[in-house]
């Protein structure tokens, strides 16, 4: 039987399970099997029925959310209406990524598999759900999945002439290649024409709008060791609208030190202008300009200062003709040498610049042709919006924590976004941001008469300032806050704001400073003191009850701590308030938005 065409789709929100997806592509092409590689929302699904071989690779975000690239994938194979054999002529295989510390892990994954034997298709193999807490990262489990799965795909197809795949270190054709241009006349006419015709859409993740920076407000203390920022941007001219709970993205750039580094070690002119040639199969990035220069595809579009993952290192081990050099990256590509790339790259969070610079020989080597090949496209970053245009028309506000720290490498790590937006200076002159807004995980109550509560420490009370300016503005009141963080006079983020509103009796406010004394105390221990006025507001307000912030151990305290008040004022058992909490959840009556 001739080999089918391969299609592999993804469900990416992070960059990870994209980057999968293309290395099992690259995988396909060794063993000749021809191979498009698309996100899911970018594929006619209707086509689903007639293809042959189908490998899905998903990622699940929130609460056990699809990706955002995956929601219409994810609407359409639900439908009730789609018959039961619709699939029955496809193979196929879903291959998850998630994180068991989550307790919705790999949910969308799960519930894909699920569905698609539900519509008669055939499995080729078990479910792969690949953990971030595995001591090998993901690649634990995919390495085993992937050469589990090659071994069923070329039992059922073999290749054609008997054909040997091809080897790991032998260099497969870039995705892209580099057109230079020299006339900067004609670079400049056309590169006019695209941004005119950009100017006419609405704002978007291929067309950010380009906010003015309004003011960057420290609002920690000057000796607090996390530097919090209050930031706000004009959005006027934009017609972007928004409500409380919703989340701006942006688009962040590399620092111009990285790029000048990464230009000397690759030979590269940042100056020089390019068109890019896709191979069959590829498009060209919709974000790229048509005409681009090297310096803006380095500042803006390639993650150049990323932790790089395995296929950077297959790609170089492509390049290196350096001995010692290319038996470190053979090494490296290895399913035996997975643990030591974890302790080199993982662990330190060492950088794919800082790696390039320890294989000198081997970025000289590297060529422009596979720029695209080496690095990632730099993914946004999503902020909750804290802020309401009700109360502030033509303005969109976030609460920014610059994420600095240190591993045992000596120059500090540095989060890529925050610290390039915590660098803008409105008072030295005007800077953009390019962003756009889209439907958060909060939905608020219509009803007047519904009691909110919000559980926000540190940075996640950011869509509850957004709620609280909305409803403030509409008159609604029963609006209670739990805010928590490490001291009172250190990281107490608008707190003026909070005690002006609880002044004026708008607000009910209760605080968990954790080192302000002996005793830690957290919010989820000033829940369960108020079990008495949270059952109230639930039972007698038809209350909502809200947690937003680090996923780690606070939002199952505070769950806990509201089904103990549960048991504590309503007298019920356990397996009782289990059941309230879930009707809760059910009817969104609860809702969380976490992260890790």
């Amino acid at each position: 039987m001739s080999p089918p065409s391969l299609l592999i789709l993804y469900g990416s929100q992070t960059g990870t399970a994209q980057d999968t997806a293309e290395r099992i592509g690259r995988q396909a092409k060794r063993r000749w099997l021809k191979v498009r590689v698309e996100a899911l929302d970018n594929y006619n699904v209707a086509n689903l029925i007639s293809e042959s071989l189908v490998v899905f690779v998903c990622a699940t975000t929130g609460q056990g959310d699809p990706p955002d690239n995956m929601k219409k994938f994810w609407r359409f194979i639900f439908r009730k209406s789609l018959p039961a054999g619709s699939l029955c002529r496809l193979d196929c295989a879903v291959l998850g990524l998630g994180d068991s510390s989550y307790p919705k892990f790999n949910f969308v994954a799960k519930k894909l598999h699920k569905r698609l034997v539900q519509l008669g298709a055939s499995t080729l193999l078990p479910l792969g759900l690949a953990d971030d807490q595995h001591d090998l990262g993901p690649d634990g489990v995919i390495d085993p999945w992937l050469t589990a799965f090659w071994d069923r795909v070329l039992a059922l197809y073999p290749p054609s002439g008997g054909l040997d795949p091809l080897g790991e270190d032998e260099l497969l054709p870039p995705r892209f290649v580099f057109h230079f241009l020299d006339d900067v006349t004609e670079n400049l006419t056309i590169q006019s024409e695209v941004m005119d015709t950009e100017k006419l859409r609405p704002p978007s993740q291929v067309h950010p709008f380009m906010a003015r920076v309004v003011s960057n407000q420290r609002v920690t203390h000057a000796s607090h060791f996390q530097d919090v920022r209050l930031i706000e941007f004009d959005i006027t001219g934009s017609n972007i609208q928004y409500s409380a709970g919703d989340v701006v993205v942006i688009h962040p750039k590399n620092c111009s030190e990285d790029v000048e580094q990464v230009c000397q070690m690759l030979r590269l002119d940042p100056t020089r202008r390019f068109m890019l040639r896709p191979a069959e199969g590829e498009t060209v990035p919709a974000r790229l300009p048509q005409l681009c220069t090297l310096g803006y595809l380095l500042e803006s579009f390639l993650d150049i200062g990323s932790v790089p993952r395995r296929s950077f290192f297959e790609l170089l081990f492509c390049f290196a003709t350096n001995k010692l050099e290319k038996e470190k990256l053979m090494e490296f590509c290895s399913a035996e040498g997975q643990e030591d790339l974890y302790a080199y790259c993982n662990r330190p969070r060492r950088t794919a610049i800082e790696v390039l610079a320890d294989f000198p020989h081997t970025a000289a080597d590297l060529t422009v042709d596979y720029l695209l090949d080496l690095f990632p496209e730099i993914q946004p970053r999503s902020f909750s919006i804290a802020s309401s245009l009700l109360a502030h028309p033509n303005r969109i506000h976030i609460l920014l924590a610059v994420v600095k720290y240190k591993t045992r490498l000596q120059k500090p790590r540095k989060g890529l976004c925050s610290t390039w937006l915590a660098s803008l200076d409105p008072t030295q002159g005007e800077v953009h941001v390019p962003l756009w807004v889209k439907k958060g995980l909060l939905r608020f109550p219509s009803d007047p008469a519904s009691a909110v509560i919000m559980v926000g420490p540190g940075t996640g009370v950011a869509p509850f300032r957004s709620a609280l300016q909305e409803r403030l503005a509409q008159d609604k009141s029963g609006n209670v806050l739990f805010f928590g963080c490490r001291s009172s006079s250190k990281d107490f983020y608008c707190r003026h704001e909070w005690e002006e509103m609880e002044r004026a009796g708008q607000l009910t406010l209760f605080t968990a400073f954790s080192r302000d004394q002996e005793d830690k105390i957290y919010v989820q221990h000033r829940v369960k003191e108020q079990a008495a006025l949270l059952w109230d507001l639930i039972t007698n307000s038809n209350g909502h009850f809200y947690i937003a912030g680090n996923a780690k151990d606070m939002p199952t305290a505070v769950c806990d701590a509201l089904k103990e008040a549960f048991q504590s004022e309503g007298g019920v058992s356990a397996s009782q308030a289990e059941d309230m909490f879930n009707t809760m959840e059910r009817t969104g009556r609860f809702q969380s938005e976490t992260w890790a």
